[in-house]
């Protein structure tokens, strides 16, 4: 497996204050105070702007529709370019990992259901953005995960082969991008989920970033 294509948000970051903060400014600004916790609404921000405004607004028992969510989905994305990084840090071990697999002459790529703007600005904040050959974002191409080509267009940029390459997420999203590109999958563990993301049945799971290139060459024995 010398090809892996990287998740973004909950993946190599956790970005979940930077975007429910984001989420509680649109509720703030409507007059309902914030209706997301950072800790128990975590997960939620793992599935992006309209996830958290439909989430909130549930919460509050407030009546919505797409037109509103819509509308404020773009209110979250201005307010959270503006903050992208004050509260987002790197998952322990991810720098060690990614200079590992640079110095190991791995390809490394980015696809992400982040905006790509978004996910350029918050690589280079986090000075990581050089490690990887790609970056394709959620309006990169007109497909997104889990569709296949999402995938499979970010491998062709990082010159892989998706025999040899692995995805590394952290939801059912990213498991069901490898399965339909026919790309294997290690799931993080450390996420909201911790080891119930293990549900997902992939092909290999991520505890810590110090375990990365045990579990790529546990893939390998078995492919």
């Amino acid at each position: 497996m010398k090809n892996i294509v990287f998740d973004l948000d909950g993946t190599l970051a956790d970005t979940s204050g930077d975007l429910i903060a984001a989420a509680n400014f649109c509720f703030e600004n409507m007059g309902y105070g914030a209706l997301l916790s950072q800790e128990a609404d975590k997960l939620t921000a793992f599935h992006g702007g309209r996830a958290m405004l439909r989430k909130g607004l549930e919460k509050g028992k407030i009546i919505f529709d797409d037109k509103l969510i819509d509308s404020q989905y773009y209110v979250l994305l201005d307010h959270y370019s503006e903050n992208i990084d004050n509260e987002t840090y790197l998952y322990d071990g991810v720098l060690n990992a990614l200079e590992r697999l640079r110095y190991e002459g791995y390809n490394l790529g980015v696809c992400t259901n982040k905006p790509e703007a978004l996910a350029e600005t918050l690589l280079r904040k986090l000075n990581i953005r050089d490690y990887f050959k790609a970056m394709l974002g959620a309006d990169t191409l007109n497909v997104r995960k889990p569709h296949p080509r999402h995938l499979l267009e970010t491998i062709k940029q990082i010159d892989g082969d998706p025999e040899t390459s692995v995805l590394v997420g952290d939801t059912e999203t990213d498991r069901r991008a490898a399965q339909n590109a026919n790309v294997m999958s290690v799931i993080v563990t450390f996420g909201p989920e911790g080891v119930g993301i293990k549900r997902l049945k992939a092909d290999g799971y991520l505890d810590h970033y110090d375990d990365l290139e045990n579990v790529l060459a546990h893939l390998s024995g078995n492919n």
